[in-house]
């Protein structure tokens, strides 16, 4: 006579083994929650590369598509915007460009400036513009916010090659400007820009989930910091009693760093850019982390 808890317990093994991985099984991802400010699961960007190079080509090819000039825009609007401050500031306001052309002195400004501010300006509404994508699919959240990072970066590429343009033309003809060894760090500049747009970017996107009257204040307060920035007017015109305002600032070094890249006129200062470089590693890791512990409960506000 067959025992009954014999079978029962043969019976519950082959219910286990149905259920069980086999051993041969080969794992490619493993999803699992995070628990800690610091589980960031940064690896996750790497393996997804593909996506975030998808993402940067739906950034590029949708911000002006179904528009009539298409990708022109790029380069009329900083050429508008320089027209305007050479009119504005240069002639009729005649701030001082340090003895630089004006058209150069502002359109140096401007192209920097756009970088960091588009950086910051987009992956400020990150969880609210892809709340849709986000409930929907797992992918790691901060490969929206680098692939809008590195499509500005086209963008910058391209209002680059207009400023270079207008370089070589007043190089040629006899301009008091000349390029410095500076030009040499030129891709730590563009880190620092990126890292403190997409930085201050995400902090602003994080805090938003919760608080969303803060992004209608994003616009208004970008275009304010431009004027603690030397872009319409030079470092050097400032006296010590407002210079340390301006020098607050992690942006300032960046951008007088960038025209005495180029044009040789401008306040560089190694110990002013290792500040920048200081405060926008901070911004990038505190921004990082703060975006790592929002995703987790995002799609609960949003």
């Amino acid at each position: 006579m067959n025992n009954p808890l014999s079978g029962w317990l043969h019976l519950k093994r082959s219910f286990v083994a149905a259920f069980e991985p086999q051993n041969d099984d080969k794992w490619t991802l493993v999803i699992r929650p995070k628990t800690g400010w610091f589980d960031l699961h940064l690896a996750d960007l790497w393996r997804y590369r593909d996506l975030v190079m998808l993402f940067v080509r739906r950034d590029f090819v949708s911000q002006y598509k179904q528009t009539v000039l298409g990708p022109l825009w790029f380069i009329i609007q900083p050429l508008l915007t320089t027209l305007t401050y050479t009119v504005i500031f240069g002639s009729i306001a005649r701030l001082s460009t340090d003895g630089l052309p004006k058209i150069l002195f502002y359109l140096s400004g401007v192209t920097a400036w756009n970088y960091f501010a588009d950086c910051l300006t987009k992956t400020s509404d990150t969880f609210a513009a892809n709340a849709s994508i986000f409930g929907k699919v797992y992918f790691p959240r901060l490969a929206v916010p680098v692939s809008i990072v590195l499509s500005n970066l086209i963008r910058f590429a391209i209002q680059l090659g207009l400023f270079l343009g207008f370089y070589f033309y007043f190089l040629a003809r006899g301009a008091a400007i000349r390029p410095t060894m500076a030009l040499w760090l030129m891709p730590l500049l563009i880190a620092l820009m990126a890292a403190l747009g997409l930085g201050t970017g995400i902090i602003v996107s994080s805090v938003t989930t919760r608080y969303r009257d803060l992004r209608y204040l994003v616009q208004f307060g970008v275009q304010l910091l431009m004027y603690s920035t030397p872009v319409i007017y030079p470092l050097s015109q400032l006296s010590d009693q407002y210079r340390w305002i301006m020098l607050s600032n992690p942006m300032t070094p960046v951008i007088e760093t960038f025209r005495y890249a180029f044009l040789g006129t401008g306040t560089f200062s190694w110990g002013y850019l290792g500040v920048s470089a200081g405060v926008s590693a901070l911004v990038l890791a505190g921004g990082i982390l703060l975006f790592n512990h929002v995703e987790k409960t995002c799609m609960d506000t949003v």
